[in-house]
């Protein structure tokens, strides 16, 4: 999946300056404050992009692990008629997959051969004399199971409308991204930003009924107004627009950014346990704003463009890799399978320990740890928001934004934390969808943000380092070639020249993905990521090269298949429009 590789290696411990519930709170007619759970959904473009170990299964994974349960979840808190709501990130390109007539035909399939493996496994240790994990198996069977009737009858193979549902239902609210979740403050020409947004609000309409109201920021990566040079190739300086001008132009009403951004001080950072080094690239010295407000910045033409901070005590609770909650040696360890690519049986027992001496998981065991986890995640929610109305004479909001794809695939039990984190706070604190917080606290004073991220080192290093720097030159060569057919390829009315026009913007689009960068950083699917970002540049240069041919004449037959193949390939956005790219949209 878009791999954040193993958010594993926490211990579990409570974290420094988080103290558990033990305070009397008083309850009244009034909430403390509200909480603001994101879900980010997101994986890059892998349909006919290779399958197992990198490729189609990280979305059956996701679909099976993360998505589904997050469904269930949410419709048992609505059938008990809990108000808990949430916001919920489902990038374009991912929508885009999980809507495809693809994974509709794959996933299935997958779930198939996933329980006639553990239907194996159960035979085989039943035969060993391991009856602890023969019973271990026999629920992955029961787990695969239960996956496949939801997905072809509860959900009639269409995770996009159970969402849109939900959504409709007034349960979550769902929010958009940058089409293919490009890394917007890199990208090197403001028409390529403004397209990545735009297609990300025309797929949102198409596939959701309406327009979005907010949209997660790629890696919540933001620029502010101010010169600017691409950071690789040709130096050429120019003033550029801040994030939320492009944002306010599409109706967008709010973004998230990292703590650090907000508050000042050294960045939590992010994916530091799939990285080696602990950066402080963006440490600046406090600001005296509060993550735990909601704050805004003008956009022209009157507009604001509303500021959800991450909650900084709340998150490390999760993302540390220290001692985080999903380290604890209850839970089910990732990295162990009893076969490659099989199933899990251990626990994560500690840490330090390697993998051939961990013990058997006991399901038990990690429930208890859920339950303690959560009580102790919704004692530092509730101290945050008491230290913020004692200190502000107001109610506060806490914002937890986390990867979908921690919820169940790296962290098995994360569905029922957050399930009994939604539960134990409903008595006295609001879990509100970002629309419904920003009515219920809007933005005094506009602010100004620094540039930076939620990456490792709170600024870009994560993307752009020594060994990615090649692939923003191939981005950036990319954006100025098509930028300099868009006249032609626009004023053309020949079928075969919208084609390649089409997918040459797709084929830009998706090299423009931040998961390629990022994983090569992280490493652990390097080759595969690596492979992505030559295959898009190549493929992209054919296009751009027929094209010139096409104005001219017409396509020789090898080219014409060659064509169809790739439009059969990479196929996200079939409302595509060029006008996208132009400066009046």
């Amino acid at each position: 999946m878009r791999k954040r590789f193993s958010r594993i290696g926490f211990i579990p411990t409570c974290g420094p300056g988080a103290r558990a519930s033990s305070w009397d709170v008083s309850l009244t007619d009034e909430p403390l404050g509200s909480v603001v759970f994101v879900l980010h959904s997101h994986l890059p473009w892998v349909l006919g992009h290779g399958r197992w170990p990198h490729g189609e299964d990280w979305l059956h994974e996701a679909a099976a692990e993360c998505y589904l349960p997050i469904l269930r979840m949410l419709e048992r808190l609505e059938s008990e008629g809990r108000f808990a709501h949430l916001t919920v990130g489902l990038t374009p390109v991912l929508a885009e997959m999980l809507a495809s007539p693809r994974f509709r035909e794959t996933f299935p399939d997958y779930l198939e051969g996933r329980i006639a493996l553990a239907q194996r496994d159960v035979q085989e240790l039943r035969t060993e004399g391991a009856d602890r994990a023969a019973n271990l198996a026999a629920f992955w069977v029961r787990f695969y199971e239960e996956a496949r009737e939801d997905f072809l009858h509860r959900y009639g193979g269409d995770l996009v409308a159970a969402f849109r549902r939900l959504q409709d239902a007034g349960r979550i609210e769902i929010i958009t991204s940058a089409a293919t979740h490009g890394y917007l403050p890199l990208l090197g020409r403001e028409e390529s930003i403004r397209a990545q947004i735009r297609a990300g609000v025309a797929s949102y309409q198409r596939h959701f009924g309406r327009r979005p109201r907010g949209i997660w920021l790629p890696e919540c990566a933001y620029r502010p107004k101010g010169p600017w040079s691409r950071p690789a190739g040709a130096s050429q300086t120019w003033t550029r627009s801040g994030l939320e001008e492009p944002a306010a132009r599409e109706g967008l009403e709010y973004f998230f950014v990292d703590t650090h951004l907000v508050a000042g001080g050294a960045p939590i950072g992010s994916y530091d346990d799939l990285v080696r080094e602990r950066r402080l690239d963006a440490a600046r010295p406090a600001s005296g704003l509060s993550p735990n407000e909601v704050h805004a910045l003008a956009a022209p033409g009157g507009h604001r463009v509303a500021v959800f901070a991450r909650d900084p005590r709340s998150s490390v609770q999760v993302w540390s890799a220290d001692y985080g909650y999903p380290g604890d040696g209850a839970y089910l360890e990732f990295h162990r399978k009893r076969t490659t690519g099989g199933l899990r049986y251990w626990r994560i027992t500690d840490r330090r320990l390697p993998l051939d001496d961990k013990i058997l998981y006991d399901p038990a065991a990690a429930e208890e740890r859920v339950r303690a986890h959560a009580d102790h995640f919704a004692g530092v929610v509730r101290e945050t928001l008491l230290e913020f109305r004692g200190a502000r004479g107001r109610p506060g909001v806490v914002v937890a934004p986390f990867d979908t794809e921690l919820f169940g695939h790296w962290w098995f039990e994360g569905p029922r934390w957050l399930d009994a984190v939604l539960r134990n706070l409903e008595d006295d604190i609001v879990a509100t969808t970002a629309s419904e917080a920003l009515e219920r606290t809007p933005p005094r004073t506009p602010i100004s943000l620094p540039e930076g991220s939620w990456g490792q080192g709170g600024h870009h290093w994560m993307w752009l380092n020594d060994d990615t720097r090649w692939v923003w030159e191939l981005v950036y060569s990319a954006e100025d070639a098509f930028l300099e057919l868009l006249p032609s390829l626009r004023a053309s009315d020949r079928d075969v020249l919208r084609r390649i026009a089409w997918q040459l913007a797709r084929e830009l689009l998706l090299l423009e993905s931040s998961d390629w960068p990022f994983l090569i950083t992280t490493v652990a699917a390097r080759d595969y990521a690596q492979a992505r970002a030559r295959l898009h540049f190549e493929t992209f240069e054919r296009l751009a090269k027929m094209a010139r041919q096409a104005v001219a004449g017409d396509l020789v037959a090898e080219d014409e298949a060659w064509l169809a193949e790739v439009e059969a390939r990479d196929a996200p956005f079939a409302d595509l429009d060029l006008a996208w790219w132009s400066r009046e949209g």
